[in-house]
């Protein structure tokens, strides 16, 4: 937490000798109590003392003056808030090793169902497009608001030989430019969401793709998906199909894109409704004092609420 006007914190100087001048008071007013040697008379003739409850009132007095101190220095804090646009391209894997079993009922099936409810949660007011990838790739529906033709795109995914992961990152920043305004309009931010479950086999590399995204500032957030068991049936014998996370977080990290493993359906969905949130909201720095002053307001009606009901009166 940061101030915008930090020389009103020097006003809890007082307060505080306030709150020290109470405490000396308070314990001047005990030593004198025990002059009266006779305690049993004392107790007998002198009321039951408030005990705790004489505090409350001063307690939540002091409360009240160091958060409206902190509050006139006006507190500033990093909030999430929604993003108002943003454009979202999907890069889906669908090469041949996504036919793996070692997910249920197989990888390409669990990931296409964890696609269709990402896309469904997405806020409508982004963009959404859809890259699919295997030797190349394709933009299979260019950034829309229209979420029905991302998901009946989604339901036509089919499989194919070889993995071009560099080629799928330069697709999407293409579908991304595509957008009205260009590359040098005024367009949305963008996210490219990659998932894939084995190495780059294809077209450009990885690591020229991440330096175009980075030059575009376009992060690329990856998800490594499948287990290092997987295998496929390929010319009539079964064939280890790994997956390759190291790969997939470099490219994330070089971009400035999170990066994910899932080894399940479910983990998948997870991890889909965790990017969903941050690619949603934007961190900003905000000042905070109506907080300050709500609950220093709330404070004061607490001091003065315990003292008039157990004192009838006002502090």
């Amino acid at each position: 937490m940061t101030f915008l006007s930090p020389v009103w914190l020097w006003l809890l100087v007082p307060a505080l000798t306030l709150a020290v001048l109470y405490v000396v008071m308070y314990l001047r007013r005990s030593r004198y109590a025990l002059r009266f040697t006779n305690l049993d008379l004392l107790d007998k003739l002198a009321p039951k003392g408030p005990g705790w409850r004489r505090h409350v009132p001063a307690a939540a007095f002091m409360g009240m003056l160091v958060l409206l101190v902190v509050g006139f220095a006006r507190p500033t804090a990093e909030v999430r808030v929604p993003r108002e646009r943003a454009t979202i391209v999907v890069a889906f894997d669908v090469s041949a090793s996504m036919q793996a079993t070692d997910v249920a009922p197989n990888r390409f099936a669990a990931a296409r169902e964890a696609a269709r409810r990402f896309v469904a949660d997405l806020p409508s007011r982004f963009n959404l497009g859809l890259v699919t990838f295997s030797s190349s790739a394709s933009v299979s529906v260019p950034p829309t608001a229209d979420r029905a033709a991302v998901l009946s795109a989604i339901d036509r995914l089919t499989t194919d030989s070889g993995t071009a992961i560099g080629e799928a990152v330069f697709s999407s920043l293409d579908a991304i430019d595509a957008l009205e305004g260009g590359e040098g309009g005024d367009r949305p931010p963008a996210h490219i969401v990659l998932m894939s479950d084995g190495s780059s086999t294809m077209g450009r590399t990885p690591e020229l793709a991440a330096r175009e995204a980075a030059s575009r500032r376009v992060p690329v957030s990856t998800i490594a998906y499948g287990t290092s068991d997987g295998t496929i049936q390929m010319g009539g014998r079964e064939t280890r199909v790994p997956v390759d996370g190291p790969a997939l977080r470099e490219l994330a990290e070089s971009t400035g894109g999170g990066f994910y493993e899932a080894a399940s359906g479910g983990e998948l969905r997870a991890v889909y409704d965790d990017i969903g949130s941050s690619v949603g909201y934007r961190t900003e720095r905000q000042e905070v004092w109506p907080w300050f002053v709500g609950v220093a307001l709330l404070g004061a009606v607490v001091a003065a609420g315990t003292s008039l009901f157990w004192f009838s009166r006002i502090l």
